[in-house]
């Protein structure tokens, strides 16, 4: 895992995130239970298994697309809770395209869909972006692999440095958070690759107009109907707003917390991914804080589930409900939300009303995970 190309406050959390989370000594007795085990399995219910799943999004047709990172695979959920591996081999890092479970990837991040059934996937560790068709053929849209940079231009003549966010407006055009370059990139639908916002390779917390913006580590990024980008700034613990015209501005956040609150009052911690419903709410995974907020478009927050500090695995309504690193957040066509509970290597849905519950659940149950003894 190529840690060494970000900095060293990134490099620990990654680290931290895909390796270890143990219970706090204030929480219950650890119980190890199947349903939080790492895996990749197929199947339907407690028979299918994740490895730190991160990135997540929805179809019009109700099914769900994983990146599962710790697998290096790209996982499909139907709607009738069905799981299967639509591209990638479980354990097999690589660069490969072809076809299905011929293809290789390096913990792939962000995935987005379109109405066709694409899929565009943020392969990070191999700085590149990924399509796969429906019928699972893989090709890279964008960058080259193993070669990190900044460069803008056409398709394999693009750099990125470790990407993850992926976002798609509606004429097909990708939006990306190039995370390690600490810059917004643009992709046509002629491949034709841009920055669209932030000074690639320097991170701050300016707003601005495109380059005259800054940014730390953003990670997740979504879209509006108006197509305004929004865009978890992870290491400044804010949310950003991009307008078309370039102009970025801090919709919520100003330094690490939790409290929910309008706009600068409000707290993140380590926010990193988020998606836009078609009621225009924001919602954010504060993975630092184990919650799932809320931000409305005029920048007011508020707490969905989960409590601030607490990782675990409960479902639940509410703050009475755990999650350990939620990652990915994607919404459905009724606005219910589905949240890559990376810690935990599950799929969560939470509904509207913020009960919060387990997909593809076995029988058993924890208060708290530990994935490792020491």
């Amino acid at each position: 895992m190529q840690l060494n190309k970000l900095p060293a406050r990134l490099s620990l959390c990654l680290f931290v995130l895909m390796l270890t989370a143990c219970c706090r000594s204030s929480q219950p007795s650890c119980t190890t239970v199947d349903n939080t085990k790492a895996g990749s399995s197929d199947g339907s219910g407690g028979n299918a298994s994740f490895n730190q799943p991160a990135g997540i999004a929805a179809d019009i047709s109700g099914n769900l697309f994983v990146s599962d990172t710790g697998n290096n695979t790209i996982r499909k959920i139907t709607s009738a809770g069905v799981v299967s591996t639509v591209a990638g081999s479980a354990g097999n890092a690589g660069s490969k395209d072809g076809a299905a479970q011929q293809a290789r990837f390096s913990q792939p991040g962000g995935i987005a869909v379109d109405l066709a059934g694409n899929l565009y996937v943020a392969d990070t560790q191999n700085n590149t972006i990924r399509k796969i068709s429906p019928t699972g053929v893989v090709s890279t849209l964008a960058g080259s692999a193993g070669q990190a940079g900044r460069d803008d231009g056409n398709a394999g003549n693009a750099r990125f440095n470790q990407p993850w966010g992926i976002a798609l407006d509606a004429a097909g055009n990708l939006y990306v958070a190039d995370t390690g370059n600490n810059a917004i990139r643009k992709i046509t639908t002629s491949g034709l690759v841009s920055t669209i916002a932030g000074s690639s390779g320097f991170a701050g917390n300016s707003d601005g107009n495109g380059s005259g913006a800054q940014f730390n580590l953003p990670h997740g990024i979504a879209i509006d109907t108006s197509a305004n980008l929004y865009i978890t700034d992870t290491n400044n613990n804010t949310i950003r707003k991009l307008t078309q015209a370039g102009d970025v501005s801090t919709l919520a956040g100003d330094g690490a917390g939790s409290s929910d609150g309008s706009g600068q009052r409000a707290r993140f911690n380590q926010p990193v991914g988020i998606a836009v419903d078609s009621a225009g709410n924001i919602r954010v995974s504060d993975t630092g804080n184990q919650l799932i907020r809320n931000v409305s478009m005029s920048g007011v927050v508020n707490t969905i589930a989960g409590t601030a500090g607490a990782a675990g695995y409960v479902d639940g309504n509410g703050s009475n409900a755990r999650f350990d690193q939620p990652q990915g957040i994607a919404t459905d066509t009724a606005n219910n939300m589905y949240v890559a509970d990376t810690g935990n290597n599950l799929i969560r849905k939470i509904t509207l009303g913020g009960l919060v519950s387990s997909l593809l659940r076995g029988d058993g149950s924890s208060q708290c995970l530990c994935l490792f003894n020491f």
